[in-house]
């Protein structure tokens, strides 16, 4: 039976480049899963990283989908998942973050925190994901890991406590200073595989008692007897201290900062004992879930805490499928119970029956066949026809756990073959993208019949468009990026409608009264519907009726037909005909209302901003900060170290269409950027017109072709 104390399941997530993929490599090497690491950008003939199985990820030299591995390290076996960095990917950290019990953070010492590194950050606090931070590069020109964890402070809103300060640093870094044991780690050997842990050099002496005072006071806030010891100046063992740690980090209070270079071999030993000692087993993380079967006075479906027991039935959730030659291959995790090759378990989302006839262990992209899988572990279960964040249960049990929060795509473009013969093609690969990919969509639209995908940025439909190419052999027309704007009311109305119809037998009758409200901008949903109907006016049976009718109505707003947000729509009169009353009328009823008051409601546009941080040597800090005021961007921060400067801003998606080139061509290929959605804002008046007109003339034009 296993050890749950001995297991750990962690993800290895930062911001672009930060060398998540190049640390992943060397875990594997010193836990002896592989026997020569590979390099993210490698030379002709290597096989590239171990973890970046794609063509594609090796070419670019990007992690594109998450990867699984096991790796075993003093007794302890530990599940890591290594996920892309890239924003447009964003889904891959979010799915992999929603099974993992603990996450390391790797932070860049010279570039440190990043616009990427907070919304992984924002991703683990969503989940509750205990953390270690990770500072890399510490042989980089520029590297201050000092600064980082200011920075951690500051941006992340965390609390960062270094258990190890570096013994050098940039050209000069040797290794780093352990300050809980009081000890200097050097990594000697052509791959840094041999750990020689010595007296710390006296000229680090001082900095290391200083830090270490720092860290115990740190500590002292969460443990009274610790306190004590300090204010006797007695010796405090290192037993307590570790322990202090991870009950610390456990419970959210301190992020534990560990430094090294995992390029150059350095640090990377003691950053995988700092996961057996300071990440949490399965035992030690709260999991629940929703039992369907059960509720309480207000009429909510009651959670359940799951418990991970073999004995128990078993819990387990898909969190990643992929589409395969020979069928599905979903990426499962075990909260509790065990599940056995060749057993059957219900989907309770549709509760069908499904048998689990091959269960594998995933390393990368190859695999090892098991019998079994118990609670905490992370195994794949092949050729099972299920969606990521479906709930399997064993037993009498019905339970759903908390579902993926997937982002809304925000650029559309259309599609085509080049060749009418790869049509099929073509829809099978949209179909098994769909599948995998929770934040691609495929849809219709209804006027050309032309096929549209939407995602999180360019690169993210650029990315699946040469996969098409490559995997499926089809060659795309694929049209000009379109922004999705949406369509928000702006002020209250009241409705009073009545849909009559009378056609010879009986008629239609539904009849709504009530008001249009705008919801806040910041409000969690984009539709909500309130019933104050009282005394019967309208039957119960047709309020869900109403409530269908008026979702119909926001897909197409008035202005471009776009989707309509930020609708809150409350009835609270009406009336009904006891023979021309139908459910039918009144949702008809409630599609129309919602159309005509739109109309009333001072419909404004609403377009994507997007967080935009560009690196740029400073002598173009000046054109590429006017640039972006061009582009209606407005520069919240900038700031400058050893000629480089950050800036970040909040531009409109519609004006960053081919950035990548204009700003290659402004710094002389010099400059870098990220980009990420940040919210909805609304369109100044005067452009609205203009976006409007030309959205007029493609519908035309389109019907024309028609």
């Amino acid at each position: 039976m296993l050890n749950l104390s001995k297991h750990r399941n962690i993800g290895i997530s930062a911001h672009i480049d930060s060398g998540k993929t190049t640390l992943t490599e060397r875990v594997l090497r010193y836990a002896g899963r592989i026997h020569k690491m590979g390099e993210v950008k490698g030379s002709v003939g290597d096989r590239g990283a171990t973890m970046d199985h794609m063509e594609l990820e090796k070419e670019k030299g990007i992690t594109i989908t998450s990867a699984a591995t096991s790796v075993g390290w003093q007794d302890h076996t530990i599940n890591i998942i290594d996920t892309p960095g890239h924003v447009d990917f964003t889904v891959e950290v979010e799915r992999s973050l929603r099974v993992l019990d603990g996450a390391i953070l790797v932070l860049c010492s010279v570039g440190g925190v990043q616009s990427q590194s907070l919304t992984v950050d924002r991703q683990m606090k969503r989940y509750k994901v205990p953390r270690l931070a990770f500072i890399n590069k510490c042989d980089r020109t520029g590297a201050n890991p000092k600064s980082v964890v200011s920075q951690m402070r500051d941006k992340l809103h965390v609390n960062p406590v270094p258990i190890q300060i570096p013994i050098g640093l940039e050209s000069r870094y040797q290794g780093s200073i352990d300050l809980v044991k009081m000890e200097a780690i050097y990594f000697d050997g052509d791959e840094g595989d041999k750990v020689r842990r010595e007296p710390i050099p006296e000229e680090y002496q001082a900095e290391a008692e200083t830090m270490r005072m720092e860290m115990l006071e740190a500590l002292s806030l969460y443990d009274d007897s610790l306190m004590e010891l300090l204010l006797a100046e007695e010796q405090v063992p290192e037993e307590k201290i570790a322990r202090i740690i991870r009950d610390a980090t456990l419970s959210h209070e301190i992020v534990p900062v560990l430094v090294g270079s995992a390029f150059k071999n350095k640090g990377v030993q003691p950053l995988m004992d700092a996961i057996c000692d300071y990440l949490p087993c399965p035992t030690e993380v709260d999991n629940f879930a929703i039992n369907n079967d059960a509720v309480d006075e207000n009429g909510h479906a009651t959670k359940v805490k799951l418990v991970p027991d073999e004995k128990l039935p078993v819990v387990c959730m898909a969190f990643k499928t992929v589409m395969e030659q020979f069928g599905q291959l979903t990426y499962t995790r075990v909260y509790q119970g065990k599940i056995v090759k060749g057993e059957t378990y219900i989907n309770t989302r549709t509760s069908q029956k499904v048998r689990f006839g091959r269960l594998v262990r995933m390393h990368a992209n190859d695999r090892e066949d098991v019998d079994y899988a118990g609670p905490g572990d992370i195994i794949a279960v092949v050729g099972v026809d299920c969606a990521s964040g479906d709930t399997f249960c064993g037993g009498d049990l019905n339970y759903s756990l908390e579902s993926i929060f997937v982002a809304e795509p925000v650029i559309t473009r259309s599609i085509e073959p080049i060749k009418r013969d790869g049509a099929d093609k073509l829809a099978k690969a949209l179909e098994r993208f769909r599948r995998e990919d929770p934040t691609f969509r495929v849809m219709s639209d209804e006027e050309t019949g032309q096929t549209l995908i939407a995602g999180m940025g360019q690169l993210h439909l650029e990315i699946y468009v040469e996969r098409i190419r490559r995997e499926y052999k089809v060659d795309c027309i694929v049209g000009d990026p379109r922004v999705a704007y949406r369509e928000r009311p702006t002020r209250q109305v009241e409705f009073d409608y009545k849909h009559k119809k009378q056609t010879g037998g009986s008629g239609q009758y539904a009849h709504v009264k009530g008001r249009l409200e705008p919801l806040p901008e910041d409000y969690e949903t984009t539709y909500e519907f309130v019933n104050e109907v009282t005394q019967g006016r309208i039957p119960k049976e047709y309020i869900p009726a109403i409530d269908k009718g008026f979702r119909r109505g926001v897909v197409k707003g008035p202005l471009g037909e776009y989707e309509v947000v930020g609708v809150r729509m409350v009835i609270n009169d009406g009336s009904y005909h006891d023979v021309d009353s139908s459910e039918m009328a009144f949702n008809i009823c409630g599609f129309d209302c919602m159309r005509e008051t739109l109309k009333k409601a001072n419909v404004a546009l609403q377009e994507p901003i997007m967080k935009l941080e560009i690196e740029t040597p400073e002598e173009y800090q000046g054109p590429v900060v006017g640039h972006i005021s061009s582009k209606r961007g407005l520069i919240n921060n900038s700031t400058t170290r050893m000629g480089v400067t950050v800036v970040e801003a909040e531009v409109p998606l519609s004006e960053m269409f081919d950035y990548a080139n204009e700003l290659r061509s402004m710094t002389q290929g010099k400059g870098g950027f990220t980009m990420e959605f940040s919210k909805y804002k609304q369109v100044p008046q005067s452009l609205q017109g203009e976006i409007l007109t030309v959205r007029k003339a493609q519908k035309e034009e389109k019907m024309a072709m028609a």
